[in-house]
């Protein structure tokens, strides 16, 4: 049996309004935002519990679609986080604030209170090699807080 690539995400600063990290994708460095750590789950406000998720590609979806049209032919489905306890459809993508995570896990190249910048740059550069290993068999994300 082959042994799954692991990516991890190291969290390292909770505000109010969010969470940041870092996150190293073989070789890569990038920037994560998250929503922050709250007692009680509230639907797109809260972000999910650290642990290792499979990833996988989920090829159907407006996301999905958007993204399809948007990165054309490097797009082959969305960074989709397998079995996370109380939550559903949780991606890897591409955003700045808080306010466009619902839950997901945002990347950037730089990151300022409350975001991350050049996020488009940062998700092109991981995109083609976390998409790589889940087509190589298996891709797994360790989240540490």
């Amino acid at each position: 049996m082959v042994e799954p690539d692991v990516i991890v995400l190291q969290r390292t600063k909770t505000s109010e309004h969010s969470t940041i990290g870092t996150m190293e994708v073989f070789g890569t460095k990038v920037y994560t935002l998250e929503d922050p750590r709250r007692q009680h789950k509230s639907w797109g406000e809260t972000r999910i519990p650290s642990g290792r998720y499979e990833l996988k590609l989920r090829t159907e979806g407006g996301m999905h679609s958007r993204y399809l049209k948007r990165f054309g032919d490097l797009h082959q489905g969305m960074l989709w986080l397998q079995d996370v306890p109380m939550f559903e459809w949780v991606y890897i993508h591409i955003g700045n604030r808080p306010a466009d995570t619902e839950g997901c896990i945002l990347v950037g190249r730089n990151f300022g209170t409350d975001c991350v910048m050049q996020s488009t740059t940062a998700y092109k550069l991981i995109y083609p090699k976390i998409v790589g290993a889940i087509n190589a068999g298996y891709c797994f994300l360790e989240i540490q807080d």
